[in-house]
């Protein structure tokens, strides 16, 4: 079966288009993580295409359904910024031996294709629809959410995984030889223009409203704190080490005013959904989740990197998308679990939703208040990807798993948690979902 990739019509980029029509239609039934590595070991049971059928796996066992009820799988076929595999290195042959490969033998270890998944999870018997939702779990997540609502597949599994080979980002190409030319010698000279075009971000908004970096502190221990209570994190399972206000602000700078712990870090895992439509996870495992809405961020800078002006302007539209279509305000939302790769923009994302009447300039003094679990204004229950590593999906994972009552030792009691989103990573350029404990 050859994968489709979303039309344009799958994504809800604009204002003004009413209530999403499958608004409390679409519902999350399952869950399933694979563990947690700071690097592969080389070893087949730990390849990228293992943890991700270990996932998929816990998902389906998790919602409680019979494989052959599954009807539909997307995923991320890219398994991250580390997994380059440079051009005649020797490939493990071992590993692709112990699956069923397909013609590509890096498929499984270095990428991951749907036929691969698909020809080494011979349960999966009637899968009659697959997609391609590229680059992270956010983008896999709406598009799986529309699939459900348009009647392409009813029951769907939504798959994102992460490969690490040598612990670090964007060793291919440019980034590997020894000088860069024209504008990536600005843009991208710590591998990735999203750390710089942050870091101006943040200093310009600083100036603008007068705040400091240190001000942040509050929130990077919050996140640390509660990833550690998310025990399928890597903080949490390999280096359960609380950060304190000392240790973020004495870190070394990255790229001014971002340091070294307003970057998140990279690792292996694989995390899975199973979603479904409302009416058949009446008779499923867990409680569903209902999804109201999703909307998607298509806006491209003037320039080489994003304005502040512009980030301001576009978290606002994607806010006034994600209440619009999902019938809301931001009085409703419980909780929030927006994206956190670069710490220093979580805040443009929570001005941009108005959460807890929050106008621009303001999430840095909001952070010096209750943000806990335990709080009035938790945010970022999850831990992010700063407490738990780089995945890009935590953030959905502690949604479903706050609204079924079951997300643990991180569980919310300050407010009952009822509404919430999630989503990113940029604030331009984002996909982001709207979850519910009820379809109403």
């Amino acid at each position: 079966m050859t994968p489709q990739y979303p039309s344009a019509s799958m994504y809800r980029t604009t204002e003004g288009l009413g209530l999403w029509p499958h608004r409390g239609k679409v519902a999350a039934v399952g869950v399933g993580h694979s563990p947690t590595a700071r690097r592969w070991d080389g070893k087949p049971e730990t390849c990228v295409g293992a943890w991700s059928i270990l996932a998929l796996r816990r998902a389906i066992a998790d919602a409680g359904v019979a494989p052959d009820q599954i009807d539909g799988l997307v995923l991320d076929p890219v398994t991250t910024t580390g997994a380059y595999w440079a051009e005649g290195d020797p490939v493990p042959m071992d590993v692709v031996n112990a699956f069923q490969p397909t013609s590509d033998p890096l498929d499984g270890i270095a990428k991951l294709s749907a036929e691969w998944l698909i020809q080494n999870m011979p349960e999966l018997t009637n899968i009659k629809f697959v997609m391609y939702g590229p680059r992270c779990m956010s983008h896999a997540v709406v598009v799986a959410a529309q699939a459900v609502g348009e009647g392409l597949t009813h029951t769907c599994l939504v798959l994102k995984s992460w490969h690490n080979f040598e612990g670090r980002y964007y060793q291919g190409g440019a980034n590997a030889q020894d000088a860069i030319d024209g504008t990536s010698a600005i843009s991208r000279l710590w591998g990735t223009p999203a750390s710089y075009g942050t870091a101006l971000q943040f200093a310009e908004y600083c100036r603008k409203y007068g705040k400091t970096h240190d001000m942040m502190a509050p929130f990077i221990s919050n996140s640390r704190r509660n990833g550690l209570l998310f025990p399928e994190g890597y903080w949490a399972q390999h280096r359960p080490e609380p950060l304190t206000t000392e240790d973020y602000l004495a870190a070394r700078w990255i790229a001014k005013p971002a340091n070294l712990f307003d970057n998140d870090i990279p690792i292996m895992v694989s995390a899975a959904y199973l979603f479904t439509t409302a009416e058949r996870a009446r008779d499923m495992r867990q409680k569903p989740v209902y999804i109201l809405n999703h909307a998607s961020s298509r806006a491209t800078p003037r320039s080489l990197t994003p304005t502040l002006d512009e980030v301001e302007a576009e978290t606002a539209t994607t806010g006034r998308k994600i209440y619009e279509g999902a019938g809301i305000t931001a009085a409703d939302l419980s909780f929030e679990n927006m994206y956190d790769g670069f710490t220093l923009f979580h805040q443009f994302h929570l001005e941009g939703l108005g959460f807890r009447g929050m106008k621009h300039g303001e999430a840095l003094d909001f952070y010096q208040t209750d943000i806990s679990i335990t709080g009035p204004n938790p945010v970022s229950p999850s831990g992010g990807n700063i407490g738990s590593g780089r995945s890009r999906f935590w953030m959905h994972t502690d949604c479903i798993q706050q609204l079924q009552g079951r997300a643990g030792a991180r569980q919310i009691t300050g407010v009952k948690p009822e509404i919430a989103v999630s989503g990113g990573p940029m604030p331009l350029g984002g996909n982001f979902t709207v979850w519910s404990a009820t379809p109403d």
